[in-house]
């Protein structure tokens, strides 16, 4: 099958990572690194490239894509991989075992901070280091450069100048050269670069933070508002590149489950680096539950093959027979192996990366054309239409205890998800909580238009829940002269759980029960599921608006103490939403569980 790339890139993650291009007999061709990998990949398929770039994509054969943490973390990885692979397009360096520093001298009074390759014995200055590699060297050189303002010119061109140069003009300098400056002050700016290169960036950011507080009392909001800058750009380098700076060997085992579709992704770390993820969509056959599957795919993973077993084997969920499984894979590799689902810290980081990837993988296979257009063909088998399903539509009601109701509409077609066809109604006028109600302004908003001839009809309308809202969605459309329209119910069963639902089909009396396994039901799961998401997401929306509130008041367990406590860290709600899971944690009075519920809450 040839690679489409539009199918491809209509799910790929906005999320840094790293890409893998992959030729028809799955050789690898070029292996590259990304801030945004939907973006980047995008601009691959856009025609404007060189002779050699269309060369290498003319031969794609498959995108293989790892999610990481930051972008440093990509680039280190496109490093690992590289030297590995050895790609044909990518450029291959003959001498890469030397490692570079960062250099600051003893004997300028205004030193620079330096990047150096060699670390020279006689040199009078601090060296630090050494890094994994000099992509990572000149990015901690370019925030030490934003956050401090160090210089970087040679001290030839620093002797000479008479007028500060355009680095002081767009704030990446602090004109020393021209005594704009003094001694002192440039002194303490370069021991918080210094410190927050060997890792003591805590410690300055408290020292920022108490300097921001007394400039805000003594008035003086331009120095709090630069220091306030400061500390947000310090938050961001905080974050842990566990890639190259944590020990040990593992691999995260993850296990991703939606529609009726789940994939496995596999991360290795070696040495505490991570060398990449392989992506498994195992068939599940017997419909095994989803802790006894990953633990089948586990045993055969290493005991099946001749694989190297690391030290540490980690999964999403606990295995059954966890114990039995250790001792087999401690006895296979000679050796003590850990199996295990509980860990913190680093480990809990390389876990949580696994998950991503795998969620990212099983959004892009069910994305994926064949995949698509299965479900499709068996939706139409299924309910025995005569011609092609082409355009679905399904509606949903979002509220809190009937504050800010609104209703979503989504639309599938055969290329997924129509996003631009998504409409959402602010219901006004129903009484509180009355979701029949709320229904029918929905549909007959959406679908008097299309009476009047605007707009285009689905092929089947979808409704969740069951048979009231089929029965409503009936008299509104026999009130509008739309009778044409096939109608689908979608009831959950009396355990709610995905796989059990029934259909009923134009009429309550006349119900459909599939199969778990049923391309049709993961179709029509996908659609209600995204439906659900599309309204909440609204209702949220238009609730946080209507309070004229911080998004901070809204989230369970925090008070005014800890808001504040959250805003003083970060320096204000911006760094707050740019904060990660484990960062949110780190905030005094901030427990891992609210750090998550504060993440959910503030990006949906």
């Amino acid at each position: 099958m040839t690679f489409d790339p539009r199918q491809f890139l209509a799910n790929l993650t906005q999320a840094p990572g790293i890409y893998r291009m992959l030729d028809e007999h799955g050789d690898t061709l070029y292996v590259g690194k990304a801030k945004r990998l939907k973006a980047r990949l995008a601009s691959y398929f856009r025609g404007a490239l060189n002779t050699k770039t269309q060369a290498m994509v003319s031969r794609i054969a498959d995108v293989q894509v790892t999610v990481t943490r930051s972008e440093i973390e990509a680039l280190l990885l496109e490093q690992t991989l590289i030297k590995e692979l050895r790609p044909p397009y990518n450029i291959l360096l003959r001498d890469d075992k030397s490692y570079p520093f960062v250099f600051a001298s003893d004997r300028h009074p205004y030193p620079a901070l330096e990047y150096k390759r060699a670390r020279r014995r006689h040199d009078d200055g601090r060296y630090l280091g050494p890094y994994p590699s000099s992509g990572a060297v000149r990015e901690s050189l370019s925030l030490m450069q934003k956050i401090f303002r160090i210089r970087n010119c040679e001290d030839s061109v620093f002797a000479h100048r008479t007028r500060p140069c355009l680095q002081y003009q767009i704030q990446r300098c602090s004109a020393p050269c021209v005594g704009y400056i003094s001694e002192a002050d440039y002194r303490r700016d370069l021991e918080h670069a210094i410190m927050c290169l060997e890792g003591r960036s805590e410690q300055v950011t408290q020292e920022l933070t108490d300097a921001m507080e007394a400039a805000s009392r003594d008035l003086a909001f331009e120095d709090a508002a630069r220091l306030r800058d400061q500390i947000q750009h310090l938050r961001q380098l905080q974050h842990r590149q566990f890639v190259d700076t944590e020990g040990g060997d593992a691999d995260a085992f993850a296990l991703a489950e939606r529609e009726g579709a789940l994939c496995i992704s596999v991360l290795a770390v070696r040495q505490g680096r991570l060398l990449g993820a392989r992506h498994h969509s195992p068939d599940n056959g017997l419909g095994l539950e989803t802790a006894d599957l990953l633990g089948e795919f586990v045993s055969q993973y290493y005991l099946g093959q001749d694989r190297e077993i690391p030290r540490e084997v980690i999964s999403s969920l606990p295995l059954p027979d966890s114990e039995i499984l250790e001792s087999a894979l401690s006895r296979r590799a000679e050796r003590r192996v850990r199996v295990t689902h509980k860990v913190r810290g680093h480990r809990s980081q390389w876990l949580e990366l696994a998950r991503t990837n795998a969620e990212q993988q099983l959004a892009s296979r069910l994305a994926s054309q064949s995949e698509l257009d299965r479900r499709f063909d068996t939706l139409q088998q299924t309910l025995s239409l005569e011609a092609p399903v082409e355009r679905l539509e399904c509606f949903d009601i979002s509220h809190s205890h009937g504050e800010a109701t609104v209703a979503s509409c989504v639309v599938f077609d055969r290329n997924g998800p129509r996003k631009s066809d998504y409409r959402r109604f602010n219901i006004e006028g129903v009484t509180a909580g009355d979701d029949y109600a709320a229904m029918r302004q929905a549909l007959d908003r959406r679908f008097r238009r299309l009476a009047e001839g605007e707009g285009m009809a689905p092929d089947i309308l979808l409704l969740d829940g069951g048979k009231g809202q089929l029965n409503l969605a009936r008299e509104v459309m026999a009130e509008l002269g739309l009778d044409n329209i096939r109608l689908l119910g979608v009831a959950k069963g009396t355990t709610r759980k995905a796989g059990l639902e029934t259909l009923f089909i134009e009429t309550v009396d006349r119900t459909l029960d599939l199969p778990a396994a049923s391309p049709a039901l993961h179709l029509i799961q996908h659609v209600r599921d995204e439906a659900h998401r599309f309204a909440i997401t609204g209702h949220r929306n238009r609730r946080d608006k209507a309070r004229r509130s911080s998004a901070l008041e809204e989230i369970d367990g925090i008070g005014p103490k800890r808001r504040r406590e959250l805003l003083r860290f970060f320096g204000g709600l911006q760094g707050v939403k740019q904060a990660s899971r484990e960062e949110l944690a780190r905030v005094p009075g901030i427990s891992a569980t609210l750090a998550e519920t504060i993440h959910r809450s503030l990006h949906g």
